[in-house]
């Protein structure tokens, strides 16, 4: 009985430092309802075809990359709108440099990647030596590469050779490449908050800037380091979305609603506007959750518009819900 006993409390603990965000709750009612409403009013394949499931991850793929990114910078009591267009400029310049030839993907790769962190560098060094609000500063960054794109660039941009359509199509097993990508910068993002003195100090800079940098964190470091992984994973997903359109364009950012969606999923996730509060695992929940809503709404036919405002209703209902309960925390 002893043993028994022993082993209950050790699995208690386990579940205990789990630590499962509530939004996982919401995704799960999400799904159920959803799949409800399409046994009732459409074919109700959503349950029953695995490759709709499937594809409907596919989907999130590239905001959740992105969406990750955005976590950490506001995290940081930070936030950058010039992810849509970062991901435009790493579409058009990756497919214009790799002119569909195998041996250019490398140098392509490289290059879209120095201008990412060039781009998060800008960014980070804007808001935190120039003391430019993170807002106006990355909406300045954003409208800066706008011009550069649409100055330089018409429609689709080059063409990339098949080899690099393994990202967006190819599996491994019964699993699509790009899932196992989506994990694995969730897991990173996951161990960079948790793991490291990086992370830790992130969450200080959030919390209280003044009192982070009193106690002798280096704010201004950790800020301009979590706004070049932002930008980063918003050059993975415009490589993501580059081998799924197999060429560039200069409208697949803000067409896709990057910046705003991934702030959006991330606030649906749990983490606090203000900073200081969250993680990679509650915005992966938030994005899952759009992707649900989407694969649903198109499975019964809504009117694209009334999508938009169902959308921004659950985020409207979702920050107010948090709100609400750390108040009564507070109380």
């Amino acid at each position: 009985m002893a043993t028994i006993t022993v082993s209950q409390n050790k699995w208690k603990q386990a579940l205990g430092r789990l630590r499962i965000p509530p939004v996982y709750i919401f995704l799960v009612i999400t799904f159920a309802v959803g799949g409800l409403l399409d046994q009732i009013f459409a074919d109700g394949q959503i349950f029953t075809n695995p490759s709709i499931f499937m594809n409907m991850i596919v989907r999130s793929v590239a905001l959740g990359i992105v969406a990750v990114g955005q976590t950490l910078v506001i995290i940081g009591a930070s936030i950058d709108l010039s992810v849509a267009y970062t991901i435009s400029i790493t579409a058009v310049m990756s497919s214009f440099i790799m002119q569909g030839d195998p041996n250019n993907v490398p140098q392509a790769i490289l290059i879209v990647f120095a201008i990412g962190a060039v781009i998060g560098l800008v960014n980070g060094l804007l808001i935190t030596k120039l003391n430019v609000n993170a807002f106006i500063a990355t909406l300045g960054t954003s409208l800066i590469l706008k011009g550069i794109i649409n100055g330089t660039f018409s429609n689709y941009t080059g063409s990339i050779p098949r080899s690099f359509e393994a990202f967006g199509y190819n599996q491994i097993g019964p699993i699509p490449i790009s899932i196992l990508v989506l994990l694995l910068v969730v897991f990173a993002g996951w161990f960079l908050l948790n793991r490291t003195k990086f992370g830790s100090h992130l969450y200080g800079v959030g919390g209280n800037n003044e009192v982070a940098r009193l106690s002798g964190l280096r704010t201004d470091r950790v800020l301009i380091m979590a706004h070049i992984i932002c930008s980063l994973t918003a050059v993975l997903t415009g490589l993501f979305i580059v081998s799924r359109l197999r060429s560039g364009a200069p409208w697949v950012g803000p067409d896709g609603i990057y910046d705003l969606e991934s702030i959006a999923t991330t606030v649906v996730g749990g983490t606090a506007l203000s900073g200081g509060k969250g993680g990679v695992w509650g915005t992966l929940a938030g994005v899952l959750i759009f992707g649900v809503l989407d694969t649903v709404f198109n499975q019964l036919g809504v009117n694209p518009y009334l999508k938009t405002v169902l959308r921004g209703g659950i985020i409207v209902l979702a920050v107010a819900s948090y709100t609400y309960r750390s108040k009564r925390e507070a109380a």
